[in-house]
């Protein structure tokens, strides 16, 4: 199952290809926009990323019950 920060990042995907495709038409993107789309990316990395389970701390504790 998908976290919701897979979720989250999937629209920022979709917001991020609008963008792309509106700079792509001459349509000018500011400044601003791309900070805050920029900002979001990296928010949702940070938080996916403590998601990520701890392997070497697993794996020691599941060597110790052995």
């Amino acid at each position: 199952m998908d976290s919701r920060w897979a979720r989250r990042a999937s629209g920022l995907r979709g917001n991020i290809i609008k963008v792309l495709e509106e700079a792509d038409a001459g349509i000018p993107v500011t400044a601003s926009r791309l900070d805050l789309l920029t900002n979001v990316a990296f928010d949702i990395l940070r938080h996916a990323a403590e998601d990520i389970p701890d392997i070497e701390a697993w794996l020691r504790k599941h060597d110790q019950g052995a």
